[in-house]
């Protein structure tokens, strides 16, 4: 069942619990995607352990592939369809996840 979730409130409790919550965050966040684009393979707990084993090297494949099961589901919705999957790459790369967590949540919480 995807939620809606408020990202102000994601980020809030991110930045509380020392990065605690954006583990959930990222795992729900993955799997509410994989579920709106159809493709059960896309999920938030292999993806966090590839990222762990991998010491982040695996966060950008995840960026990549989280743009694009976003734009599958928008299509699938009947939304206007966005790729931000080089914007997420990008701002992975000067250690921003945290922002594009909250703009896949916003895009998750419009399809919702």
């Amino acid at each position: 069942m995807v939620t809606k979730r408020s990202v102000a409130t994601a980020i809030i409790f991110t930045f509380i619990t020392c990065g605690i919550y954006g583990i959930y965050w990222f795992i729900c966040l993955t799997n509410d995607v994989g579920t709106l684009s159809g493709d059960d393979r896309f999920t938030g707990g292999k993806h966090f352990l590839l990222t762990l084993v991998t010491c982040g090297i695996w966060g950008y494949v995840w960026c990549y592939q989280l743009g694009k099961h976003i734009q599958e589901a928008q299509m699938r919705s009947g939304y206007p369809a966005s790729d931000n999957s080089v914007l997420f790459i990008i701002l992975n790369l000067f250690g921003l996840s945290i922002v594009t967590y909250g703009i896949a949540q916003a895009d998750v919480n419009k399809l919702v």
